[in-house]
């Protein structure tokens, strides 16, 4: 099984606001980087996009080292997401529903895909492949507002 090292960070300017992500993916020596980003959006959903996106990448079942310095992503995985299932995807109290839920059922069914080992690195902490991600998550951000805000009133 190919093992791979994926770096993750979400971005936003406001939250709600003009969000990026940013993802590198390595496998040996060969790494690539993707990234995208939404108008109108939040840094959480940021987060979980740039895990979404950079599993969609994968083309076979690997063995994962994941980086994130998304608290929310990861205890969402490791801690909250079993008993959300149980509980049919609601929250502690069992009256509503988990917040950003068609992201967490995404992420779901690409996570049964993979062994993963979930790593925390603290962000903004000169940690380098996060500082990369983070570049590229806050450049599509940067983008997405400068196209939102170059847009005439109708």
């Amino acid at each position: 099984m190919p093992e791979i090292e994926i770096y993750t960070d979400g971005a936003c300017s406001g939250n709600p606001g003009a969000g990026g992500w940013g993802v590198i993916l390595r496998y040996g020596k060969t790494e690539k980087e993707l990234s995208g980003g939404e108008a109108l959006t939040t840094n959480n959903r940021m987060e979980l996009k740039a895990v979404i996106e950079a599993l969609k990448a994968l083309k076979k079942t690997c063995q994962i080292t994941l980086y994130t310095d998304s608290r929310y992503v990861m205890d969402g995985v490791t801690k909250w997401m079993p008993n959300w299932k149980l509980n049919n995807w609601k929250t502690t109290n069992k009256k509503s529903a988990v917040k950003n839920l068609e992201l967490w059922q995404e992420l779901d069914g690409l996570l049964s895909q993979h062994k993963i080992k979930w790593v925390w690195v603290k962000g903004h902490n000169g940690h380098p492949e996060n500082e990369r991600v983070d570049k590229l998550a806050r450049d599509q951000a940067k983008a997405y507002l400068a196209q939102s805000s170059s847009q005439e009133p109708q």
